[in-house]
């Protein structure tokens, strides 16, 4: 398993290996279309999660619904920084480092990713527990992404 990084520890590194990829312009209609993408990923997850029961197998995929729409709104709001990055931990380290006035939780999006990375590469299944313990700051990151690149787009 990979070291955990603070914050700080997670931007330097990213920053140091290139990770930040700048883009000439704040492509508007690709933010629009990354939102109604994660918003569709959402309305997936809530149907899922709505229609399993507690012992199914079925939380990996809400879990990755819910990681992937977030993920999407990162990238998406990063879009009016004119910043990219294929690296989900550097975009997440990024939101956090230079945008604090939004109070984002760095703890949160590690949690969420590494647990995301244990079902894609490890094969490490998610149970309805793993759920609760993080759908409510699901729902939190998620609306407030939502309400900021809402925001910016008017």
């Amino acid at each position: 398993m990979p070291k955990y990084l603070t914050k700080e520890e997670a931007f330097a590194k990213c920053k140091k290996e290139g990770c930040y990829i700048p883009i000439e312009v704040v492509d508007l209609e690709k933010i629009k279309s990354t939102f109604e993408i994660s918003d569709s990923d959402i309305s997936s997850a809530k149907i899922l999660k709505d229609n399993i029961q507690k012992e199914s197998k079925g939380w990996n995929s809400v879990y990755k619904l819910y990681y992937d729409a977030l993920h999407e709104l990162v990238e998406a709001f990063l879009r009016f920084d004119k910043i990219k990055s294929d690296n989900h931990q550097c975009l997440f380290a990024y939101l956090c480092e230079k945008h604090p006035e939004l109070e984002f939780n760095w703890e949160f999006f590690e949690k969420v990713r590494t647990k995301r990375n244990g079902i894609n590469y490890y094969g490490t299944p998610i149970n309805h527990q793993d759920w609760k313990e993080v759908e409510l700051q699901f729902h939190l990151h998620v609306n407030k992404l939502k309400e900021e690149i809402k925001k910016r787009l008017k």
